[in-house]
């Protein structure tokens, strides 16, 4: 319960933002950048490819949705395995979710850069600064943003978003009555469905980014009721806006084109048969108009989730406090944002991205096994727990999450693995050493079953 002089979020965020908060991470640079890619490993069962993730991933979406209804608190997976695990499982949680958010902040920040000053030059504008001076400015402008408003940030994620679903859906229209079905023969690359195996996994981080609307349960209004919801449609929305894009390019530049093309397969698709739009000029242009815009809100949607982790972690001790607190004046989680963005900042500038990317697909998929588990554990703790959302057919999605996440984890390289593991590593020194400063064990002994009663909590606000 709240107490004098302390504060709860306020809830600001309307069914409609919350929902472009998991479409705007969902729809970012990875239509752009991966559906090439994805044809180039599988062929025209690319298609195929990018329908299979969006079932894997809904599988999970059903476990976020019953957990959001049932314990409505910001932190999303971090939040709910707090609840249902011990302490030490629900650190790892936060810890490697956290990490994920930042490092794909990073990602969508040097694909914003790239694709802004590429737009540049389509105009014959040369912009100042390289990739690395463009990156780190819109890290800086958005967090900035997070830092004064919630409702500010989540207004413009819901315009951004709202401006290229709207640029596909132009893209669509134009290509479908041009689409040549002759170019999905043969479906499968070199006779072979398996291809579309090692093409899930590479386009599988594509369908992330529904869990961050759970991050910002406590800021939406009647979040037991429009968190599930909002999960769902935007997972379903998403999923209907690949298909539509990756069948008109298939369909109009044809397998090899697309493969040919690599990260600007769309692109080039666009200007096969787009009319120009003045004064962007071309379809080309238009497609890279709307790349920045994805880069943008995909940004902007990682920023909000990775600092409301961060600050249900301080909330719990679990970090330090001060990111637990809200600010006296914005009602915002301050330091939690000034953190996040510290390591976004440092990701940018010198971390080999393209690893990190690696580490970050690998800390989902491990994060989503245990949010499915959550759901298992916690219906067989507290049978009788209010659940205004239920996951159907029970308990066979959430088996079928656990199951094919770790087999999509199976196809990531051990390297990757490793740095993983010494993430971790890096992960229990800080929480042993917290562990010490608050005088507790670092391992419990028999810890007790919880009983979740009350979804409100205690938040201090800075001083």
């Amino acid at each position: 319960m709240s107490h004098a002089g302390e504060r709860s979020p306020a809830a600001t965020l309307t069914l409609l933002d919350a929902t472009m908060v998991g479409i705007g991470a969902m729809i970012g640079a990875g239509i752009f950048v991966l559906t090439g890619l994805a044809v180039e490993t599988a062929g025209p069962a690319a298609i195929l490819v990018f329908a299979l993730n969006g079932g894997v991933t809904t599988f999970t979406a059903l476990s976020y949705a019953e957990l959001a209804s049932a314990i409505p608190r910001n932190g999303g997976g971090y939040a709910y395995v707090r609840e249902v695990f011990s302490a030490p499982v629900a650190f790892v949680m936060g810890w490697t979710r956290w990490f994920t958010y930042m490092i794909a902040g990073a990602l969508y920040a040097l694909g914003f850069a790239s694709n802004f000053i590429e737009f540049g030059h389509i105009f014959g504008v040369s912009l100042p600064g390289g990739v690395l001076f463009w990156a780190g400015s819109v890290v800086v402008a958005f967090v900035t943003l997070n830092a004064v408003s919630t409702a500010a940030s989540g207004s413009a994620e819901t315009l951004i978003t709202l401006v290229k679903i709207l640029i596909l859906l132009v893209f669509v229209a134009f290509g479908l009555q041009f689409v040549d079905l002759g170019e999905f023969e043969p479906f499968f690359r070199r006779g072979n469905p398996l291809t579309v195996l090692p093409a899930m996994g590479l386009t599988f981080i594509a369908f992330q980014g529904y869990d961050l609307i759970a991050t910002v349960t406590e800021e939406v209004e009647d979040p037991e009721r429009n968190i599930p919801r909002a999960i769902l449609l935007s997972v379903a929305t998403t999923v209907v806006v690949y298909l539509l894009v990756v069948f008109v390019a298939l369909g109009t530049l044809g397998a090899e084109g697309l493969a040919g093309a690599g990260e600007t397969a769309i692109a080039q698709a666009a200007e096969g048969f787009m009319p120009r739009f003045e004064p962007l000029g071309s379809g080309a242009a238009l497609i890279a108009f709307g790349a920045v815009f994805s880069t943008i809100s995909a940004l902007n949607a990682v920023v909000i989730g990775s600092s409301r982790v961060a600050f249900a972690m301080g909330r719990e001790a679990q970090l330090p406090v001060a990111l637990g607190r809200l600010h006296h004046r914005f009602g915002t989680p301050l330091v939690a944002i000034a953190a996040s963005a510290v390591v976004m900042l440092v990701a940018v500038a010198v971390v080999p991205i393209r690893v990190v990317g690696n580490l970050a697909s690998l800390f989902s998929l491990l994060g989503f096994v245990i949010v499915n588990l959550s759901v298992i554990r916690l219906r067989r703790q507290q049978p009788d727990l209010r659940r205004p959302f239920e996951v159907p057919f029970y308990p066979a999605p959430p088996v079928l999450g656990i199951v094919l996440n770790l087999l999509l984890g199976a196809f990531i390289d051990l390297t990757t693995w490793a740095l993983a593991v010494g993430w971790l590593v890096v992960g229990a020194v800080v929480y042993l050493l917290l562990s010490r400063r608050r005088g507790e064990p670092a391992v419990p002994t028999g810890e007790p079953e919880t009983e979740i009663s009350d979804p409100e909590v205690t938040v201090p606000t800075e001083d």
